[in-house]
């Protein structure tokens, strides 16, 4: 049996996008939703590895200096530690 659920706070432009891409895609809109739901993480998890396992756009010296002048400007009056 299939379950039914509620996904609140869509507009109804949103919802009408969501079915029409569905039907474009010649897809039911459960299914739809899961290849979106798939393709969101695929794109996430690139996302993160090109910004921590990339190229560094720095170099050590640098970001180390700019670590410790943080730190100075931090400790200063009026920032949070």
């Amino acid at each position: 049996m299939v379950e039914v659920k509620t996904i609140k706070d869509i507009d109804e432009k949103t919802w009408s996008e969501f079915k029409s891409l569905a039907a474009i895609n010649n897809m039911k809109l459960g299914t739809f939703f899961k290849t979106l739901v798939r393709e969101h993480e695929v794109n996430n998890n690139h996302f993160w590895k090109t910004i921590l396992k990339g190229k560094k756009i720095i170099s050590d010296a640098d970001a180390k200096e700019l670590e410790n002048l943080t730190k100075k400007t931090r400790k200063e009056y009026g920032f949070r530690i």
